[in-house]
């Protein structure tokens, strides 16, 4: 059935179009009886009132689109909740994309935004090949925040986390824990996220230890079980005595492994994840892993493009860092050692 219009509304009630829209939009103006007429056009004729064609002739939406890396991880569907939080808040909606470590779709996701002209744009790209394309959104008058990921442009703000402190910390731990084996799982290193914490975790390294690299093809719990496979399979008097994850879903695929294959975690191999998703905690044997405020990154980046999008003469661009924090569990505790605690300071954003 095809939907009513504006015009139709006004024929039925006898009023003029304009009066419609003002019963819509500013319902104070109308007398009362009016407004009764026309609000009963509307429902005898099913009218139902086209937001966005409104909001495209006022040139201004209000949706905040969030485009994620991968929506399969928890970590980004936390990111999404904070996002959602700080937009209600302020009366704007997010729609949701999942680039799905996808480049060409990644692209098509942004090509149907700006053909959109949504209010704004929180992306976390797979890479920097996408700069010139966001620079092209920014040109036409859409904000964009990158999320999880630093910015070295001057014509955006983004919300990261120390990812090269990150796996300084949790080097840091696996060493004060006596290991001298330790392998990185994770990839592609194209991700400057896979590539900051193998940097922190290298500087964590005093040259007493040894670092094997198992780059994965993804950061699924199945890449983690492939690599805790490979782990597995070396014996065990070179075997890595710790593994340090690129993110939690890989380290549970190691853990999974590691457990089916009698290889005990932690007395055999001890296991470190990143971003502390809820599974983390829930695993068969708790999983140590670096805490990241993920709905706190969602919260900031999304005040952020709000900033922008409702001040864009006075707003000022920022790069806005948070401390991760590392948590400490059964999976990276030598048998007898505390755990479960949280180690190092609490996370807090600074602007740099």
């Amino acid at each position: 059935m095809a939907t009513s219009s504006i015009k139709e509304v006004a024929r039925r009630a006898g009023v003029s179009i304009g009066t419609v829209s003002n019963v819509l939009n500013h319902p104070d103006l109308v007398a009362a009886t009016t407004r009764q007429r026309v609000l009963k056009a509307i429902a005898e004729l099913g009218y139902v009132r086209n937001d966005s064609a409104r909001q495209l002739r006022a040139g201004r939406s209000r949706t905040i689109a969030v485009v994620a890396l991968d929506l399969a991880n928890p970590f980004f569907t936390d990111v999404l909740r904070g996002a959602e939080v700080a937009a209600e808040e302020s009366g704007f909606n997010i729609m949701t994309f999942n680039s799905g470590e996808n480049a060409a779709r990644e692209r098509r996701h942004l090509d149907v935004l700006e053909e959109q002209r949504v209010l704004g744009v929180l992306i976390t790209p797979l890479d920097d090949s996408v700069d010139a394309r966001l620079d092209q959104l920014i040109e036409r008058g859409i904000p964009v925040v990158l999320v999880d990921r630093g910015s070295g442009r001057h014509n955006r703000c983004s919300v990261a986390v120390d990812d090269v402190l990150g796996g300084r910390l949790a080097g840091a731990h696996l060493v004060e824990q006596g290991h001298e084996r330790i392998a990185y799982a994770g990839g592609p290193f194209t991700l400057a996220q896979v590539a900051d914490r193998h940097a922190g975790l290298r500087e964590a390294l005093t040259g007493d230890q040894q670092l094997q690299v198992i780059a994965t093809a993804n950061l699924t719990v199945a890449a983690g079980r492939l690599a805790g496979a490979h782990l597995a399979d070396l014996p065990a008097e070179t075997r890595p005595t710790a593994v340090f994850c690129a993110n939690d879903l890989v380290a549970l695929g190691v853990l999974q492994e590691m457990t089916m294959r009698g290889v005990r975690v932690p007395q055999d191999v001890a296991i470190v994840g990143y971003d502390d998703i809820d599974f983390a905690a829930a695993s068969a044997v708790p999983l140590s892993s670096m805490r990241q405020p993920r709905e706190q990154l969602g919260r900031a980046a999304t005040q952020l493009l709000l900033e922008e999008a409702n001040e864009p003469e006075q707003h000022q661009h920022r790069q806005v860092v948070f401390r991760p924090e590392l948590v400490v569990r059964e999976s990276s505790t030598r048998i007898g050692a505390p755990s479960g605690q949280a180690r190092h300071s609490r996370s807090r954003g600074s602007v740099g």
